[in-house]
Parts: C-alpha cells; sequence; structure tokens
C-alpha cells in the first residue's frame, strides 16, 4: 500500500485558482465518499484551507492514483484538466510522508510556524474519521503528522516570536509594559491593520478596548466586535489620557498627535508611562513625542526590523525542524513498508505447514501400531523443523521490510513457493499490526 498526495497551494497557484479548487467543509462527505470510490482510492482525507487544497490517499497503483485524483479534482470542480493540472504537485512514498509532516509543521506555510495549519489538518481528518473515508494507513499517518508537528513546536523555537506587524507590536508592548491584564488599547484608525492589532491585544489579555475614527459609525463597528468603547475622533485628545497603549493607522496626510498634547497627557496620568505605536505612513505622530518623559514611540520601521529579526530567527529554528522531520520520516516509512511483508510470511508459513500436515498424515495413517503418544511427538518435531528453515527468510523478509527493499524479496518468494496472497488479505493483516 501507498500514500499518495496531490495538492496545490500558495507556491504554485493564484488566489484565484486555489478560490476555484476550494472545498466547503459543510459539503464535503460527498467528494470523500466519491473520493474513495475511485477505482484503487483505498483511503481518502481532503484539507482545504485558503493557502492550500490537498488530497491524501492510499492505493496500491501509484500513477494511476495519482491521475485518477487529478481527474477528479478537475472533474469535481468543473476545471478543464489542461488548465489545472500545471498547478498541482504530486508525491509518493517517503516523500508524501515528508510533505505532510513538513505542512503540519508549518515549514510550508506562507509564514513559517504559524500554528493554524495543524488545526486545520486536524479538522479535515476529524471529518475524514466520521464519514469513515480515513483507514488504518491515513488514521496512524496524520496522527503521526500530529506527533511530530508537536515536537517541532517543543524542541524549536519555530513558533515563538512575531513574525507579523501587528503582533510584533503587541510583544514590543508586553517588553516595555509587561502584563497587559490591567492595560486599556486605544485605536486611531478602524481600518484591517488595527482590527488585527486589537484581536493580538485582546488575545494578550489587554483589559479594554477604545477606538476612534474619522468615520464614527466605523469606530462604533469595530469598537462592537471587541465589546469596547467608540470615541468620536475630535474628542480624542480629552480620552488619550485613559489609554495606556496608542496604536494609530490613520490616512491623514499630516500628524495628528504632537509632543505637546503627549506631555498633557502624561500629566493627566500622573507620569506613568505609556506606548505608542505609528503603523502610518505619512505618520500620525510627531518623531518629538519620543523626547517626551515616559512616552515610548515605536514606529512601522521599528517594527519591521523586529519581525525581520525573528523571521531570520525561524529560519534557524526550521532547520532544527527538517532534522527532526527527517528522524520521524524513517519510523513512519519503516512501518509502512513493512505492511507488504507480513502478509507474505503468513503466507509462506502457512504453505509450509500445509505441506507439513499433509505428509505427517501420511505418515501416520500407514503406520500400524504406533505408539499412544508419537503422533504428538512427531508433530512437535516437525513443527520445530519447520519454524528452524523459516527462521531466516522470515527474519531477512523483516528486515527487508524496514530498509525499503521489500518488493524484490515478496515477489521471489512468491513465485518460488507459489504463495496466493489477496489485497484483502493485506489491508486485514495490515490491521493487525
Amino acid at each position: 500500500m501507498n500514500i499518495i498526495v496531490i495538492g496545490l497551494s500558495h507556491k504554485t497557484a493564484t488566489v484565484e485558482i486555489r478560490e476555484k479548487v476550494a472545498f466547503s467543509p459543510n459539503l464535503i462527505e460527498k467528494p470523500l465518499r466519491d473520493l474513495i470510490a475511485l477505482d484503487d482510492i483505498v483511503e481518502g482525507v481532503i484539507v482545504s484551507t485558503c493557502n492550500r487544497v490537498e488530497i491524501y490517499a492510499t492505493t496500491h497503483d501509484i500513477a494511476g492514483g495519482i491521475a485518477r485524483i487529478k481527474r477528479f479534482l478537475a472533474a469535481h470542480h468543473r476545471i478543464p484538466i489542461e488548465n489545472l493540472e500545471s498547478h498541482l504537485y504530486a508525491y509518493h512514498s517517503e516523500a508524501a510522508i515528508r510533505h505532510v509532516f513538513r505542512v503540519a509543521s508549518s515549514l510550508d506555510s506562507l509564514v513559517v510556524g504559524e500554528p493554524q495549519i495543524l488545526g486545520q489538518i486536524k479538522t479535515s481528518y476529524g471529518y475524514a474519521a466520521e464519514y469513515k473515508t480515513s483507514g488504518i494507513i491515513l488514521n496512524r499517518f496524520l496522527h503521526k503528522a500530529f506527533s511530530v508537528a508537536k515536537r517541532v513546536r517543543t524542541e524549536t523555537k519555530i513558533a515563538s516570536s512575531a513574525v507579523s506587524v501587528a503582533f510584533a507590536a503587541v510583544e514590543l508592548a508586553k517588553k516595555i509594559l509587561g502584563d497587559l491584564s490591567e492595560k486599556t488599547v486605544m485605536l486611531i484608525g478602524a481600518g484591517e491593520m488595527c482590527e488585527l492589532a486589537a484581536k493580538h491585544f485582546i488575545n494578550s489579555g489587554a483589559k479594554g478596548v477604545m477606538v476612534t475614527n474619522r468615520t464614527f459609525e466605523r469606530a462604533e463597528r469595530l469598537a462592537d466586535d471587541f465589546a469596547g468603547e467608540a470615541v468620536r475622533f475630535e474628542e480624542l485628545l480629552d480620552h488619550l489620557h485613559r489609554a495606556d497603549i496608542v496604536l494609530s493607522s490613520t490616512g491623514a496626510p499630516h500628524t495628528i498627535i504632537g509632543p505637546k498634547d503627549v506631555e498633557e497627557v502624561i500629566r493627566k496620568r500622573r507620569f506613568k508611562p505609556m506606548f505608542f505605536i505609528d503603523i502610518a505612513v505619512p505618520r500620525d505622530i510627531d518623531q518629538k513625542v519620543e523626547d517626551v518623559d515616559n512616552a515610548y514611540l515605536f514606529t512601522v520601521d521599528d517594527l519591521q526590523e523586529i519581525v525581520q529579526a525573528n523571521l531570520a530567527q525561524r529560519s534557524l529554528e526550521a532547520e532544527k525542524a527538517e532534522e527532526i522531520i527527517e528522524q520521524e520520516i524513517g519510523q513512519f516509512f519503516k512501518w509502512l513498508s513493512s505492511l507488504g511483508v507480513t502478509p507474505t510470511i503468513v503466507a509462506l508459513r502457512n504453505r509450509f505447514d500445509e505441506i507439513r500436515r499433509a505428509e505427517l498424515e501420511k505418515t501416520v495413517s500407514g503406520w500400524k501400531d504406533l505408539p499412544a503418544d508419537a503422533e504428538k511427538r512427531m508433530d512437535a518435531l516437525t513443527m520445530a523443523i519447520m519454524n528452524k528453515l523459516l527462521h531466516s527468510p522470515t527474519s531477512a523478509l523483516k528486515q527487508a521490510g524496514q530498509g525499503g527493499r521489500v518488493d524484490l524479496y515478496v515477489d521471489a518468494l512468491r513465485q518460488l513457493f507459489d504463495l496466493q496472497t489477496s489485497r484483502q488479505d493485506d489491508d486485514e493483516l495490515a490491521l493487525e499490526e
């Protein structure tokens, strides 16, 4: 049995293509059932996120299985195969194992180290388990992928540093102000960056959020999303002293907060420190604010430097993660390779035992005056001889399974001893492993 992976991602397809090939989680049952109904596709899992669509499957026929799944993707989404194929990649056997381990560990993500992909794969596997389209091999494979991802996060620092401007702002605020649980955040602007920063601040424990914007209705909508308070833009300076952290991202053509404003605010706060983050271009906050005592000002350039440094650090940690994955691939591939060995070993033993029993029966049936316990002794003797004879080929076969040379040995033994094993036997014996 072979594992195959067919898919596309942000590396091979534009967002327009990815959207056309995406699967809706609410409608995933039918495509999953259609997938395993394909000829010689035994198990299947469909992973569909904004950055990738991938199908994990098991098959006895690698080339045929890959071709059938490519056609399935094209037909399901009503896209001509010639328009889709150039965006698709396909992996099998060890390369497929490596790819999925890397994806689960976030080494293949748009932002290396992001945590979302592991949860998305777990959700996709949950659907396959619910609709019984995954079996012994993909069950074990994906659980192994989850444990590999956990090991990567535990043994490396691949996800420990901020790699977005919004998250870098939060991490910087923590370094300067410490615990954020008693801190209030003021957002000046109601755009995407402010919304993302608000999410990070709330997730980091910030006590409350105030939002101001030139369009008050937009400020109200964003404030409502975070159970916060909307402030009219013309009243900004009246409320500024209530904020411990100020993040500004407007489209104003000139600065909206100057050093004298901040001096007055700091006095109102009885000189408690304030953290200003200006991610607007052009700037919203006058650079001279950083000269005010107890006021800490950081610009988008400062945050970008932090992000670039953290990305470089993640690259170093990714190298450690790759080493972990290589170790884990070997262990899983040994197990997968050994599945083809088990039915051959059983068939070989059955063949020898069939011959042994037949010859023993012929001998015993023609032997007059046979002592009462002689048959049992002869049975034990022939069984011991059979076990001795089979010990070396059985050991060699198991060793071949672990080393990836199993097909050569299996084919030779099946031809030499006329062994018959069916694919159903293979699957049933795999379940016993």
